[in-house]
C-alpha cells in the first residue's frame, strides 16, 4: 500500500496514473461482490454502464473491468462521464432502459470515483472543503428483469430530472493549468435541497402519493450541510437520514458511487418494506430522484 504522503504528489502523469490504477481495480472489486450478492455469474451479465468523472482513459473503465470481470465479448459496454455526484440515478436509469427494451436481462450498474487523482491545492475555500470532503470509492448494482428470489425486492417504478443549466458554475470541474479543479460554492446546499424538493413532488403527485408515505429516505450524503438543507426543505427528521449521515461519516463524500453505499445500508439493515425514495445530484447543476418499491 503506497504511503498517505503519495497522495499529495501532484502532477499530470502521477494524477492519471493513480486513475488508470485505481478506478479498475475499485470497480472490479465492487462488481464481483454485486454479483455474489445478486447470485449472477458473469457471463449472465448483457450489460456494463460505467459512470465516472474523475478521469479519462480510452478505451473506456468498461473495457478494463470487462476484461478483469470476464464478461462476454458482446456484452453492450457503456461509458457515461461528466454527470458528477449526481451519476447513480442516470446510471441505474439507464440500465433499467436496457431491461424495459428487452435488450438485457442482466445489467452491471457501477459508479466509480478516483477524487485523489482530481486533487488541486489552492486557498479557495471551495478547493479546500473539496480536499477534506471527498474520498475514494465504486458502488455497483446487478440491475435485472426478473426479482430475486434470495433477497430483497427493489422495484424500479418512476424516475425524474431538472437540469438547472443557469447555476452550472456552481458545482463542477474546471481546468486549470491542465488539472481538474473543482468548483464548489456556498450555495450549494440550498441548492441541492430546493431542487431535491422539485423532483420529489413531481413523481410524488404522478402517483398521488404523500411524503408521509415514504418509508425511506436514501439521499446522496453530499456533505453535513447538504444534509441539513435536504432535512430542513424536506420536512425530514434526524433518523430519516440515518443511512446517508452513517456513510458520510464512514467514507466522506465518495461522489456519484454513494447511494450505492447508502442503499446497501439500507438494505441489509432491515429497513422497513414500502416506498423509498433515491435522490442524488451534482454537476450541472443537476438533480434526479427515483421512486422504489421494496419487498421481502
Amino acid at each position: 500500500m503506497a504511503p498517505l504522503s503519495s497522495a499529495f504528489e501532484i502532477t499530470h502523469d502521477v494524477l492519471h496514473a493513480r486513475f488508470a490504477e485505481a478506478a479498475p481495480a475499485l470497480c472490479t472489486e465492487a462488481a464481483h461482490k454485486a454479483l455474489a450478492d445478486a447470485r449472477v455469474n458473469e457471463e449472465e451479465i448483457d450489460a456494463i454502464v460505467i459512470s465516472t468523472c474523475t478521469g479519462y482513459l480510452c478505451p473506456g473503465l468498461t473495457s478494463y473491468v470487462s476484461e478483469r470481470l470476464g464478461l462476454r465479448a458482446n456484452a453492450l459496454a457503456l461509458d457515461l462521464v461528466g454527470q458528477g455526484c449526481g451519476a447513480a440515478i442516470p446510471n441505474l436509469r439507464a440500465s433499467e432502459a436496457l431491461l424495459a427494451s428487452g435488450r438485457a436481462k442482466h445489467v452491471l450498474s457501477i459508479c466509480v470515483e478516483v477524487c485523489s487523482a482530481a486533487l488541486y491545492v489552492d486557498d479557495d475555500p471551495g478547493v479546500l472543503i473539496s480536499n477534506c470532503l471527498f474520498g475514494d470509492g465504486a458502488g455497483a448494482a446487478v440491475v435485472s428483469k426478473e426479482p430475486p428470489s434470495h433477497q430483497r425486492r427493489m422495484e424500479w417504478l418512476d424516475t425524474e430530472t431538472v437540469l438547472s443549466v443557469p447555476d452550472r458554475d456552481y458545482l463542477r470541474f474546471e481546468m486549470r493549468h491542465g488539472f481538474l479543479r473543482n468548483l464548489l460554492a456556498r450555495q450549494v446546499p440550498g441548492m441541492a435541497a430546493k431542487f431535491a424538493e422539485e423532483v420529489l413532488t413531481t413523481v410524488l403527485e404522478r402517483h398521488q402519493l404523500s411524503r408521509e408515505q415514504i418509508a425511506a429516505w436514501l439521499l446522496h450524503p453530499g456533505g453535513r450541510d447538504v444534509l441539513r438543507a435536504l432535512q430542513d426543505r424536506l420536512g425530514l427528521q434526524e433518523e430519516d437520514l440515518k443511512w446517508s449521515a452513517a456513510v458520510l461519516h464512514d467514507y466522506g463524500n465518495i461522489s456519484s458511487s454513494s447511494l450505492y453505499f447508502v442503499m446497501q445500508r439500507a438494505l441489509q439493515g432491515g429497513h422497513p418494506d414500502g416506498w423509498w425514495w433515491l435522490s442524488s445530484f451534482g454537476a450541472g447543476f443537476s438533480c434526479h430522484g427515483a421512486l422504489v418499491k421494496v419487498e421481502g
